[in-house]
Protein backbone atom coordinates (compact mmCIF):
# COMPACT_ATOMS: atom_id res chain seq x y z
CA UNK A 1 0.00 0.00 0.00
CA UNK A 2 1.11 3.59 -0.48
CA UNK A 3 0.13 6.86 -2.07
CA UNK A 4 -2.57 6.27 -4.63
CA UNK A 5 -2.33 8.07 -7.93
CA UNK A 6 -5.55 10.00 -7.42
CA UNK A 7 -5.08 10.89 -3.74
CA UNK A 8 -4.74 14.58 -4.70
CA UNK A 9 -2.98 17.26 -2.68
CA UNK A 10 -4.40 18.57 0.58
CA UNK A 11 -3.97 21.69 2.68
CA UNK A 12 -4.70 21.87 6.40
CA UNK A 13 -5.04 25.30 8.03
CA UNK A 14 -5.00 25.53 11.83
CA UNK A 15 -6.89 28.21 13.75
CA UNK A 16 -5.82 27.83 17.40
CA UNK A 17 -8.31 30.15 19.10
CA UNK A 18 -11.23 29.06 21.31
CA UNK A 19 -13.72 30.78 23.56
CA UNK A 20 -13.73 27.83 25.94
CA UNK A 21 -11.61 24.68 26.21
CA UNK A 22 -13.63 21.48 26.46
CA UNK A 23 -12.77 19.01 29.23
CA UNK A 24 -11.71 16.27 26.78
CA UNK A 25 -9.69 18.43 24.39
CA UNK A 26 -5.94 17.93 23.98
CA UNK A 27 -5.60 19.92 20.75
CA UNK A 28 -3.33 22.94 20.36
CA UNK A 29 -5.98 25.52 21.24
CA UNK A 30 -5.86 28.66 23.35
CA UNK A 31 -8.57 30.65 25.11
CA UNK A 32 -6.43 33.65 26.07
CA UNK A 33 -4.90 34.76 22.75
CA UNK A 34 -7.71 36.56 20.93
CA UNK A 35 -5.62 39.73 21.00
CA UNK A 36 -3.18 38.18 18.50
CA UNK A 37 -5.79 36.92 16.00
CA UNK A 38 -5.00 39.66 13.47
CA UNK A 39 -1.24 39.08 13.73
CA UNK A 40 -1.74 35.33 13.47
CA UNK A 41 -3.84 35.54 10.31
CA UNK A 42 -1.28 37.87 8.74
CA UNK A 43 1.51 35.39 9.53
CA UNK A 44 -0.64 32.55 8.18
CA UNK A 45 -0.96 34.37 4.85
CA UNK A 46 2.79 34.92 4.77
CA UNK A 47 3.48 31.22 5.37
CA UNK A 48 1.05 30.28 2.59
CA UNK A 49 2.56 32.83 0.19
CA UNK A 50 6.03 31.35 0.72
CA UNK A 51 4.78 27.84 -0.03
CA UNK A 52 3.02 29.03 -3.16
CA UNK A 53 6.20 30.79 -4.31
CA UNK A 54 8.02 27.48 -3.84
CA UNK A 55 5.66 25.87 -6.38
CA UNK A 56 3.16 24.21 -4.03
CA UNK A 57 0.70 22.09 -6.08
CA UNK A 58 -2.91 23.17 -6.48
CA UNK A 59 -4.96 21.82 -3.60
CA UNK A 60 -7.70 19.30 -4.27
CA UNK A 61 -8.94 19.81 -0.71
CA UNK A 62 -8.56 22.34 2.10
CA UNK A 63 -9.60 21.71 5.68
CA UNK A 64 -9.71 24.53 8.22
CA UNK A 65 -9.68 23.16 11.75
CA UNK A 66 -8.81 24.17 15.25
CA UNK A 67 -9.45 25.38 17.76
CA UNK A 68 -12.48 27.19 16.49
CA UNK A 69 -12.15 28.62 12.96
CA UNK A 70 -15.42 30.52 13.42
CA UNK A 71 -13.75 32.44 16.27
CA UNK A 72 -11.95 34.67 13.74
CA UNK A 73 -13.62 37.25 11.45
CA UNK A 74 -15.01 35.33 8.44
CA UNK A 75 -13.88 37.93 5.92
CA UNK A 76 -10.31 37.66 7.22
CA UNK A 77 -10.34 33.86 7.15
CA UNK A 78 -11.66 33.85 3.58
CA UNK A 79 -8.90 36.28 2.61
CA UNK A 80 -6.29 33.86 3.97
CA UNK A 81 -7.83 30.95 2.06
CA UNK A 82 -7.86 32.97 -1.16
CA UNK A 83 -4.07 32.75 -1.18
CA UNK A 84 -4.17 28.96 -1.64
CA UNK A 85 -4.24 27.79 -5.29
CA UNK A 86 -6.94 25.16 -5.78
CA UNK A 87 -8.27 22.89 -8.49
CA UNK A 88 -11.63 23.77 -10.03
CA UNK A 89 -13.40 21.02 -8.05
CA UNK A 90 -11.56 21.40 -4.74
CA UNK A 91 -13.37 20.47 -1.54
CA UNK A 92 -13.00 23.34 0.96
CA UNK A 93 -14.19 22.62 4.52
CA UNK A 94 -14.38 24.86 7.58
CA UNK A 95 -15.10 23.55 11.07
CA UNK A 96 -17.86 25.54 12.76
CA UNK A 97 -19.05 26.07 16.32
CA UNK A 98 -22.88 26.25 16.18
CA UNK A 99 -22.85 29.16 18.66
CA UNK A 100 -20.78 31.38 16.34
CA UNK A 101 -22.73 31.02 13.09
CA UNK A 102 -24.44 34.04 11.55
CA UNK A 103 -26.10 34.61 8.19
CA UNK A 104 -23.32 37.03 7.27
CA UNK A 105 -20.64 34.46 8.13
CA UNK A 106 -22.27 31.79 5.99
CA UNK A 107 -22.62 34.21 3.07
CA UNK A 108 -18.96 35.24 3.38
CA UNK A 109 -17.88 31.60 3.34
CA UNK A 110 -19.96 30.76 0.27
CA UNK A 111 -18.70 33.83 -1.58
CA UNK A 112 -15.13 32.84 -0.61
CA UNK A 113 -15.43 29.45 -2.29
CA UNK A 114 -16.04 27.34 0.83
CA UNK A 115 -18.29 24.41 -0.14
CA UNK A 116 -18.38 22.15 2.92
CA UNK A 117 -18.98 22.73 6.63
CA UNK A 118 -18.28 20.53 9.64
CA UNK A 119 -20.24 21.34 12.79
CA UNK A 120 -19.01 20.27 16.21
CA UNK A 121 -22.32 19.06 17.62
CA UNK A 122 -21.06 16.29 19.97
CA UNK A 123 -24.53 15.77 21.51
CA UNK A 124 -28.08 17.05 21.29
CA UNK A 125 -28.65 16.41 24.99
CA UNK A 126 -27.92 19.38 27.26
CA UNK A 127 -26.76 17.31 30.25
CA UNK A 128 -24.33 15.38 28.02
CA UNK A 129 -22.90 18.61 26.62
CA UNK A 130 -22.43 19.86 30.18
CA UNK A 131 -20.60 16.64 31.08
CA UNK A 132 -18.26 17.22 28.13
CA UNK A 133 -17.59 20.78 29.19
CA UNK A 134 -19.25 22.04 26.00
CA UNK A 135 -21.04 25.38 26.06
CA UNK A 136 -23.34 25.39 23.02
CA UNK A 137 -27.12 25.07 23.13
CA UNK A 138 -28.60 22.19 21.04
CA UNK A 139 -31.11 24.68 19.61
CA UNK A 140 -28.20 26.55 18.05
CA UNK A 141 -27.39 23.48 15.96
CA UNK A 142 -30.79 23.75 14.26
CA UNK A 143 -30.41 27.50 13.86
CA UNK A 144 -26.88 27.30 12.42
CA UNK A 145 -27.82 24.63 9.87
CA UNK A 146 -30.77 26.73 8.73
CA UNK A 147 -28.38 29.62 8.14
CA UNK A 148 -25.89 27.39 6.31
CA UNK A 149 -28.57 26.05 3.98
CA UNK A 150 -30.03 29.49 3.44
CA UNK A 151 -26.60 30.61 2.24
CA UNK A 152 -26.44 27.68 -0.17
CA UNK A 153 -24.41 24.99 1.62
CA UNK A 154 -25.24 21.40 0.69
CA UNK A 155 -22.31 19.37 2.02
CA UNK A 156 -22.61 19.40 5.80
CA UNK A 157 -20.89 17.12 8.31
CA UNK A 158 -21.99 16.76 11.91
CA UNK A 159 -19.46 15.55 14.51
CA UNK A 160 -20.89 13.62 17.45
CA UNK A 161 -19.26 11.85 20.44
CA UNK A 162 -20.52 8.82 22.35
CA UNK A 163 -19.63 7.25 25.69
CA UNK A 164 -19.83 10.43 27.75
CA UNK A 165 -20.27 10.12 31.53
CA UNK A 166 -23.97 10.32 32.36
CA UNK A 167 -25.04 9.51 28.79
CA UNK A 168 -27.41 6.55 28.45
CA UNK A 169 -27.99 4.51 25.31
CA UNK A 170 -31.37 6.25 25.08
CA UNK A 171 -29.63 9.67 25.25
CA UNK A 172 -27.26 8.64 22.48
CA UNK A 173 -30.03 7.23 20.33
CA UNK A 174 -31.94 10.51 20.74
CA UNK A 175 -28.85 12.47 19.63
CA UNK A 176 -28.40 10.36 16.50
CA UNK A 177 -32.11 10.61 15.64
CA UNK A 178 -32.01 14.37 16.19
CA UNK A 179 -29.07 14.93 13.88
CA UNK A 180 -30.64 12.73 11.20
CA UNK A 181 -33.66 15.04 11.25
CA UNK A 182 -31.22 17.76 10.17
CA UNK A 183 -30.38 15.70 7.05
CA UNK A 184 -26.57 15.99 7.02
CA UNK A 185 -24.68 14.56 4.06
CA UNK A 186 -21.96 13.23 6.38
CA UNK A 187 -21.69 12.15 10.02
CA UNK A 188 -18.54 11.51 12.05
CA UNK A 189 -19.20 9.59 15.29
CA UNK A 190 -16.30 9.15 17.69
CA UNK A 191 -16.04 7.27 20.94
CA UNK A 192 -14.90 9.57 23.72
CA UNK A 193 -11.20 9.06 24.35
CA UNK A 194 -9.22 10.11 27.40
CA UNK A 195 -6.24 12.30 26.50
CA UNK A 196 -3.52 12.87 29.10
CA UNK A 197 -3.34 16.32 30.60
CA UNK A 198 -7.04 17.09 30.16
CA UNK A 199 -9.59 17.65 32.97
CA UNK A 200 -11.28 14.44 31.79
CA UNK A 201 -8.05 12.47 32.28
CA UNK A 202 -7.83 13.74 35.86
CA UNK A 203 -11.34 12.53 36.69
CA UNK A 204 -11.48 8.70 36.38
CA UNK A 205 -15.12 8.66 37.44
CA UNK A 206 -15.98 10.23 34.08
CA UNK A 207 -13.95 7.85 31.92
CA UNK A 208 -15.94 5.96 29.27
CA UNK A 209 -17.07 2.35 29.59
CA UNK A 210 -15.88 0.22 26.66
CA UNK A 211 -18.89 -2.11 26.61
CA UNK A 212 -21.32 0.79 26.66
CA UNK A 213 -19.40 2.50 23.86
CA UNK A 214 -19.61 -0.65 21.74
CA UNK A 215 -23.38 -0.77 22.22
CA UNK A 216 -23.65 2.92 21.29
CA UNK A 217 -21.58 2.38 18.15
CA UNK A 218 -23.98 -0.32 17.00
CA UNK A 219 -26.97 1.93 17.70
CA UNK A 220 -25.40 4.70 15.62
CA UNK A 221 -24.54 2.36 12.76
CA UNK A 222 -28.08 0.94 12.67
CA UNK A 223 -29.70 4.38 12.59
CA UNK A 224 -27.27 6.00 10.15
CA UNK A 225 -27.32 3.13 7.67
CA UNK A 226 -31.14 2.98 7.84
CA UNK A 227 -31.14 6.69 6.92
CA UNK A 228 -29.04 6.02 3.80
CA UNK A 229 -25.59 6.93 5.12
CA UNK A 230 -22.90 4.35 4.34
CA UNK A 231 -20.03 3.55 6.68
CA UNK A 232 -16.89 4.17 4.60
CA UNK A 233 -14.38 4.39 7.47
CA UNK A 234 -14.71 3.09 11.02
CA UNK A 235 -15.96 6.40 12.44
CA UNK A 236 -17.43 8.01 9.31
CA UNK A 237 -20.70 7.67 7.41
CA UNK A 238 -21.89 9.58 4.36
CA UNK A 239 -24.51 9.69 1.68
CA UNK A 240 -23.28 8.13 -1.59
CA UNK A 241 -20.50 10.25 -3.17
CA UNK A 242 -20.41 12.63 -0.18
CA UNK A 243 -17.33 11.23 1.56
CA UNK A 244 -14.88 13.76 2.99
CA UNK A 245 -12.21 13.93 0.28
CA UNK A 246 -9.71 15.60 2.60
CA UNK A 247 -9.90 12.81 5.17
CA UNK A 248 -9.70 10.21 2.41
CA UNK A 249 -6.46 11.86 1.28
CA UNK A 250 -5.03 11.34 4.79
CA UNK A 251 -6.13 7.70 4.82
CA UNK A 252 -4.66 7.14 1.36
CA UNK A 253 -1.30 8.54 2.53
CA UNK A 254 -1.54 11.45 0.12
CA UNK A 255 0.65 14.54 0.35
CA UNK A 256 -0.58 17.63 2.16
CA UNK A 257 0.71 20.93 3.49
CA UNK A 258 0.02 22.22 6.98
CA UNK A 259 -0.22 25.94 7.74
CA UNK A 260 -0.38 27.61 11.14
CA UNK A 261 0.76 26.69 14.62
CA UNK A 262 0.81 22.94 15.37
CA UNK A 263 -0.19 22.11 11.78
CA UNK A 264 1.13 18.84 10.37
CA UNK A 265 2.29 18.14 6.82
CA UNK A 266 3.26 15.05 4.82
CA UNK A 267 5.33 14.77 1.64
CA UNK A 268 6.37 11.36 0.31
CA UNK A 269 7.02 9.80 3.68
CA UNK A 270 8.36 12.95 5.37
CA UNK A 271 6.05 14.04 8.19
CA UNK A 272 6.57 17.42 9.80
CA UNK A 273 4.80 19.68 12.27
CA UNK A 274 4.92 23.34 13.15
CA UNK A 275 5.63 24.94 16.52
CA UNK A 276 2.70 24.55 18.91
CA UNK A 277 1.96 28.07 20.14
CA UNK A 278 0.57 30.86 17.93
CA UNK A 279 2.90 33.40 19.54
CA UNK A 280 6.01 31.46 18.53
CA UNK A 281 4.53 30.82 15.08
CA UNK A 282 4.03 34.55 14.50
CA UNK A 283 7.55 35.32 15.75
CA UNK A 284 9.17 32.80 13.40
CA UNK A 285 7.19 33.76 10.31
CA UNK A 286 7.72 37.49 10.89
CA UNK A 287 11.47 36.92 11.13
CA UNK A 288 11.46 35.01 7.80
CA UNK A 289 12.11 31.64 9.44
CA UNK A 290 10.29 28.36 8.91
CA UNK A 291 7.67 27.55 11.54
CA UNK A 292 8.56 23.86 11.36
CA UNK A 293 9.28 22.40 14.77
CA UNK A 294 10.42 18.91 13.80
CA UNK A 295 9.99 16.09 11.29
CA UNK A 296 10.34 12.35 10.81
CA UNK A 297 11.10 10.20 7.78
CA UNK A 298 9.13 7.00 7.45
CA UNK A 299 11.00 4.01 6.07
CA UNK A 300 9.47 2.14 3.14
CA UNK A 301 8.42 -0.64 5.51
CA UNK A 302 6.84 1.79 8.01
CA UNK A 303 4.98 3.47 5.20
CA UNK A 304 3.77 0.20 3.75
CA UNK A 305 2.44 -1.04 7.10
CA UNK A 306 0.82 2.29 7.93
CA UNK A 307 -0.86 2.23 4.51
CA UNK A 308 -2.33 -1.18 5.27
CA UNK A 309 -3.53 -0.05 8.69
CA UNK A 310 -5.28 2.98 7.23
CA UNK A 311 -6.80 1.03 4.35
CA UNK A 312 -8.07 -1.63 6.74
CA UNK A 313 -10.17 1.01 8.51
CA UNK A 314 -11.82 1.89 5.20
CA UNK A 315 -14.44 -0.01 3.24
CA UNK A 316 -11.88 -0.67 0.47
CA UNK A 317 -9.94 -2.99 2.79
CA UNK A 318 -6.62 -4.69 2.05
CA UNK A 319 -5.34 -7.60 -0.09
CA UNK A 320 -5.87 -11.05 1.41
CA UNK A 321 -2.15 -11.69 1.70
CA UNK A 322 -1.89 -8.85 4.24
CA UNK A 323 -2.82 -11.43 6.90
CA UNK A 324 -1.61 -14.95 7.58
CA UNK A 325 -4.03 -17.75 6.78
CA UNK A 326 -4.13 -18.57 10.48
CA UNK A 327 -5.14 -15.02 11.42
CA UNK A 328 -7.85 -14.94 8.75
CA UNK A 329 -9.32 -18.09 10.22
CA UNK A 330 -8.96 -16.96 13.82
CA UNK A 331 -10.60 -13.58 13.12
CA UNK A 332 -13.33 -14.89 10.82
CA UNK A 333 -16.05 -13.07 12.78
CA UNK A 334 -14.18 -9.78 12.48
CA UNK A 335 -13.34 -9.96 8.78
CA UNK A 336 -15.12 -10.25 5.46
CA UNK A 337 -13.08 -11.97 2.74
CA UNK A 338 -14.28 -11.63 -0.85
CA UNK A 339 -12.53 -11.50 -4.23
CA UNK A 340 -9.12 -11.48 -2.61
CA UNK A 341 -9.91 -8.44 -0.44
CA UNK A 342 -10.33 -8.31 3.35
CA UNK A 343 -12.62 -5.76 5.04
CA UNK A 344 -13.88 -5.32 8.58
CA UNK A 345 -17.26 -6.64 9.70
CA UNK A 346 -19.11 -4.41 12.16
CA UNK A 347 -17.73 -6.56 14.98
CA UNK A 348 -14.33 -6.01 13.39
CA UNK A 349 -14.80 -2.25 13.40
CA UNK A 350 -15.39 -2.42 17.14
CA UNK A 351 -12.09 -4.28 17.56
CA UNK A 352 -10.19 -2.55 14.76
CA UNK A 353 -7.02 -1.96 16.78
CA UNK A 354 -6.76 -5.68 17.61
CA UNK A 355 -7.13 -6.50 13.91
CA UNK A 356 -4.60 -3.90 12.73
CA UNK A 357 -1.75 -5.25 14.84
CA UNK A 358 -1.97 -8.55 12.91
CA UNK A 359 -1.32 -7.00 9.51
CA UNK A 360 1.93 -8.14 7.95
Amino acid sequence: MGVTENAGYGVYVHIPFCRHRCDYCAFATFTDRDHIIEDYLRALSMEIDRAVSAAMPRATSIFVGGGTPTRVPPEDLVRVLAGIPVTSDAEITIECNPDDVTDEMMTRFIEGGVNRLSFGVQSMQSHVLKSLGRTHDPDNVHRSLEMARRAGFVDINLDIIYGVHGESVADWSATVRSILELQPTHVSAYGLTVESGTPLANDPARHPDNDLQAEMYEVADDLLVAAGLENYEVSNWSLPDRECQHNRLYWLQGNYAGFGSAAHAHHDGRRSWNVRTPDRFIELINSSHSAESSFEMLSDQERRLEGLQLAMRMREGVPMDSFTTEDLEMMSELLNVANGVVTLTRAGRLLANEVLIRLK
